[in-house]
């Protein structure tokens, strides 16, 4: 199955200016980063200490999980799964370090979107089965990232990295530094971050 990876800066239609392309990715990045500036996160930055502040500040369990064989298989590497009382993410335990952590940190951007759909295509047959002991009665939702070209998808990828790049900031950077890079926005000047 090959699955078809657009960065989630581009946008696949044809005829878009590029003054529309950049509006478009601009009110990406205002979405996004209106969440991640409501979050708090850990000094140093880590996925796993991210994690554990995060399920704390939602008063829900977070578990990270290697993802099932066959979810890999269908071309899914992550995948958000929430239940009543938990939430679950499955990861790609067969990838580099970083890549694991930008995979974790993108369905989460899912679930603080809040976002709301079966995305199982072809090749996941009885999905439930995936999961073993979790029942289907108890799964409310279930998101796997296997494309890059939907909303949803360019949200949660904008927000994973937007949380890591705030998360490896030092702590007293943060605020002045975003102020700068919004500035250079609004300016046109592309003001780099850090610089």
């Amino acid at each position: 199955m090959h699955v078809r990876r657009t960065a989630y800066y581009r946008c696949p239609a044809q005829g878009l200016r590029k003054e529309h392309m950049s509006y478009i990715y601009v009110k990406l990045r205002q979405r996004c980063q209106a969440i991640v500036d409501g979050l708090s996160l850990p000094h140093p930055f880590t996925v796993e200490s991210f994690c554990t502040r995060l399920a704390a500040q939602r008063q829900r369990p977070l578990h990270l999980h290697a993802l099932p064989r066959q979810a890999a298989q269908a071309g899914a590497c992550g995948l958000w799964l929430a239940t009543d009382i938990d939430d679950h993410i499955f990861f790609e335990q067969r990838t580099a370090r970083v890549h694991q952590d930008h995979i974790i940190l993108h369905e989460i951007g899912h679930m603080l979107f809040g976002h709301q759909s079966l995305e199982l295509g072809e090749g996941w047959g009885d999905a439930p089965q995936l999961f073993g002991d979790l029942s289907p009665q108890l799964i409310q939702r279930l998101l796997a990232r296997t494309d890059y070209t939907t909303r949803r998808e360019q949200e949660a990828e904008m927000l994973a990295s937007l949380i890591r790049t705030r998360g490896e900031q030092p702590a007293g950077e943060r605020h002045a530094d975003d102020v700068l890079h919004y500035l250079g926005e609004a300016l046109g000047v592309g003001a780099t971050r850090g610089g």
